[in-house]
């Protein structure tokens, strides 16, 4: 089968289809990338636009106890009522700067009765115990607490609770647990309370940094990864074709050019000018 005929062929068609299938996962996958950018942009934006905002109060954030919106993520609220410390809940499972460690989740009953779930903070795991050493009390009495609103998180499969340890703060389950009238679309974490508690506070949530990650570029990758499969699959179609129709003369003399080119770009200078100088001898 000679000129560019096999082309024609089952295997070649095989070769395509399997390039085709490998640059469409590229892209998808170069989409996802991009996608993936799209949020964490969405993400530092979010922080820019309510980490500093003035706090507002809490029942015009979160007009029903379901309610909260993305774009309320790290805004501010202000609320005021008494800590119920006895119902004080530890999240496990919560690395800070490589070490383990939980977070203290205190509720919060406001002057109507409901209760808002504030994360107070990070506790490192204890030397001796699956706990924290020390638990800081929260403050007696009436308190003003301000805090930046986060949504609830997912349930955890296969996660159970453990007297007062939960895997996840799932605020459904937390309402559940405490049989209490909890606001259950997103909880606080604290920013400070007035009073202050005697002891050192648990350590507050950090700032995220403004950083979108490297998915631009490993988008980038995953197309040029797409337009590789093509150039692969055109070189390798050449490369039959010069195989193919190694009988034809036309191909023979452009077989031969390109050995001397090849050997040309392999010798040294000094064995051509040898040979140059054997020439004119």
């Amino acid at each position: 089968m000679s000129g560019w005929r096999f082309l024609l062929s089952k295997r070649w068609a095989g070769y395509l289809a399997l390039t085709v299938l490998f640059a469409v996962v590229c892209v998808f996958l170069g989409n996802w990338q991009l996608a993936r950018r799209a949020e964490a942009q969405a993400e530092i934006q979010r922080v820019d636009n309510n980490w500093s905002a003035e706090p507002v109060p809490l029942a015009e954030a979160l007009p029903t106890l379901d309610s909260f919106d993305e774009s309320q993520k790290w805004l501010p609220v202000v609320m005021e009522g008494e800590y119920i410390q006895e119902d004080e809940l530890l999240v496990r499972t919560r690395p800070r700067a490589g070490m383990p460690g939980f977070e203290v989740l205190t509720p919060l009953q406001l002057a109507d009765g409901t209760v808002f779930i504030v994360n107070r903070g990070w506790l490192p795991t204890g030397s001796a115990q699956d706990a924290p050493d020390v638990v800081p009390s929260a403050p007696d009495g009436t308190v003003t607490i301000v805090a930046r609103l986060k949504a609830g998180e997912p349930s955890l499969a296969g996660r159970s609770s453990s007297g007062n340890q939960i895997s996840t703060i799932q605020l459904h389950e937390v309402s559940e647990r405490l049989g209490t009238d909890n606001y259950t679309g997103a909880y606080g974490l604290m920013i400070s309370e007035t009073p202050e508690a005697i002891d050192p506070r648990p350590l507050a949530v950090i700032k995220p940094p403004r950083d979108e990650g490297p998915h631009l570029s490993y988008a980038f990758q995953w197309y040029v990864f797409a337009i590789m499969a093509f150039i692969g699959l055109g070189w390798a179609a050449r490369q039959e074709f010069r195989a193919v129709n190694i009988d034809d003369p036309a191909e023979r003399k452009r077989a031969a050019a390109r050995a001397t080119k090849q050997s040309l770009k392999t010798r040294s200078d000094s064995e051509i000018e040898d040979e140059i100088l054997d020439n004119a001898r």
